[in-house]
C-alpha cells in the first residue's frame, strides 16, 4: 500500500525558509521519480517541482526557480523541498507524488505571513 506523508510545514515571515520531508513507503521508492505539489485556497493543485530516480535531473516551476530545491535520499525512502526565500504567495498545503502511482499523502501547510 503506497504511503506518504509530508512533514515540516508551519508559519515563518516572509524571507524565511523550511524544509518538507516526504517519507514514503509501499513501493520501491529508488525506482520512481518523485514531484511535489501545492494547493493554495481557492485554486487548483499545482506541480512545484519534480525529481528523477536517482536524483540527476530536477525542474521546478518558474515561480519558486532560484528559491526551492528538491533533493532525495533513496536510503531513506525521503524526498525533501527546500524552500527559501518564501513569499506570502507560497502559502499553500504541499504534497509529494510518485510519479507512477495516484496515492495523495494529507500534505503539509506552508504558511508565509508577517
Amino acid at each position: 500500500q503506497v504511503q506518504l506523508v509530508e512533514s515540516g510545514g508551519g508559519l515563518v515571515q516572509p524571507g524565511g525558509s523550511l524544509r518538507l520531508s516526504c517519507s514514503a513507503s509501499g513501493f520501491t521508492f529508488s525506482n520512481t521519480g518523485m514531484s511535489w505539489y501545492r494547493q493554495a485556497p481557492g485554486k487548483e493543485r499545482e506541480l512545484v517541482a519534480g525529481i528523477t530516480s536517482v536524483g540527476d535531473s530536477t525542474n521546478y516551476v518558474d515561480s519558486v526557480k532560484g528559491r526551492f530545491t528538491i533533493s532525495r535520499d533513496n536510503a531513506k525512502n525521503t524526498v525533501y523541498l527546500q524552500m527559501n526565500n518564501l513569499k506570502p504567495e507560497d502559502t499553500a498545503v504541499y504534497y509529494c507524488k510518485t510519479i507512477k502511482y495516484d496515492n495523495w499523502g494529507q500534505g503539509t501547510q506552508v504558511t508565509v505571513s508577517s
